[in-house]
């Protein structure tokens, strides 16, 4: 895979940040920046980012695996992740989770036939007091999802995007 000159100069701005021996420190960064340029991390993504930072494709494959943060596939145009760790458990992550597997109709891990919503579990989001909670594409927190809320969620987005 051959990277773009902008995704490179990027790429150079977040090296850039650290000494030039750390230039490693900067595999997080460089993956986000694949992701928001292609919606996901392909292999040959980390690949081309490991070459570029001198580091075992390995290594940097250890990293997009470690975060859910990162997409190893495409994935819809709303990411839904809902924490099922256990406090979130105790208070109705599973069923939040299922619920939206309900209206939805997909499993976690899957994507909507018309490629709006992909489901997913995660593990703790750091809200516990706030659970249930989920994160809708990496940026946005949404706490104490009942089951209402989480249908003004989706029938929100759909309307959205026009697909109410």
């Amino acid at each position: 895979m051959k990277l773009s000159e902008a995704t490179l100069a990027r790429f150079a701005r977040e090296v850039a940040k650290f000494p030039p021996e750390q230039a490693q420190s900067a595999v997080m960064a460089c993956l986000s920046i694949v992701q928001q340029e292609q919606g996901y991390v392909a292999l040959e993504a980390e690949k081309a980012i490991a070459d570029y930072l001198g580091m075992p494709v390995m290594a940097v494959h250890e990293v997009t695996t470690f975060y859910n943060m990162y997409n190893q596939q495409p994935v819809g145009k709303f990411k839904l992740n809902v924490c099922t760790n256990l406090p979130c458990l105790l208070r109705d992550g599973g069923k939040a989770l299922a619920h939206l597997e309900h209206k939805l109709g997909v499993q976690m891990g899957g994507t909507t036939a018309d490629g709006l919503f992909t489901l997913q579990q995660s593990e703790c989001l750091g809200a516990c007091a706030d659970s249930p909670v989920m994160l809708v594409n990496d940026r946005h927190m949404c706490s104490f999802m009942s089951n209402e809320k989480l249908d003004q969620l989706v029938d929100g987005l759909k309307a959205a995007e026009g697909k109410a």
